[in-house]
C-alpha cells in the first residue's frame, strides 16, 4: 500500500499543501491515506508523520513529493529510511525532475542521500540570509514601525519578510 505525507511550514503555503496532495494522489496514493500537516519541520511534534509511520507495515512505501517535506537534515532523512527499512517499509520521492527515487535500490539511497544533504545547505543559506535580513532590519530602526501602531503581517508585508521574522525582531527588541 502506499501512504503520502505532505508538509508544509506554515498555514499560509495552503497552495503548496494542495499540490502536494494532489501529486501524491496523482502517483497512485488513496486520498485517504494522505497524511498532511502545516507544521515546522523543525517543531517537536509532527503528529500526522507520526501516524503515518504508525500506519505502516512490511511492503507499504512511503511517498512524499520532496525529501525535506519529510526530514529535518540529512542524518534525520537517513535515519528515517533506516528505520523504514528495517520495518520493511519503502520510501519513494517523486519530486525528481521527472523521475522518481526508490530507496529500496542502492542508488536510490545514494541519491537520497545526496540530495539530503543539497537540501540542509539550502536550509541553512536560507537561515543565514534570515539573520542578515533581521539583522539589517533592527540596525535600520524598522522596528519603529511596530511602536506607530503598525501590527506585525503589515510589517511584514511592507519589509517583504516572514511574519515569524518579524516577532522574532520584536521579542528581540521587547517592543509591545
Amino acid at each position: 500500500m502506499l501512504i503520502g505525507y505532505a508538509r508544509t511550514s506554515t498555514t499560509e503555503q495552503e497552495a503548496g499543501l494542495t499540490a502536494q496532495e494532489r501529486d501524491l494522489v496523482a502517483a497512485g496514493v488513496d486520498a485517504g491515506r494522505v497524511y498532511a500537516e502545516q507544521v515546522s519541520a523543525t517543531a517537536a511534534q509532527r503528529p500526522r508523520l507520526a501516524e503515518a509511520l504508525a500506519y505502516a507495515r512490511e511492503g507499504d512505501t512511503l511517498v512524499v513529493t520532496k525529501p525535506d517535506r519529510l526530514a529535518r537534515s540529512v542524518a534525520d532523512l537517513l535515519a528515517l529510511v533506516e528505520s523504514l527499512g528495517k520495518r520493511g517499509v519503502g520510501l519513494r520521492v517523486l519530486s525528481m525532475g521527472g523521475a522518481e527515487l526508490d530507496t529500496s535500490m542502492p542508488t536510490g539511497r545514494l541519491m537520497l542521500t545526496m540530495l539530503g544533504a543539497v537540501a540542509e545547505f539550502e536550509r541553512a543559506l536560507m537561515l543565514e540570509r534570515q539573520r542578515e535580513g533581521i539583522a539589517a532590519a533592527k540596525a535600520e530602526g524598522k522596528q519603529a514601525l511596530r511602536a506607530q501602531g503598525v501590527g506585525p503581517a503589515e510589517i511584514a508585508r511592507r519589509l517583504g519578510v516572514a511574519r515569524s521574522s518579524v516577532y522574532r525582531v520584536l521579542a528581540d527588541a521587547e517592543v509591545p
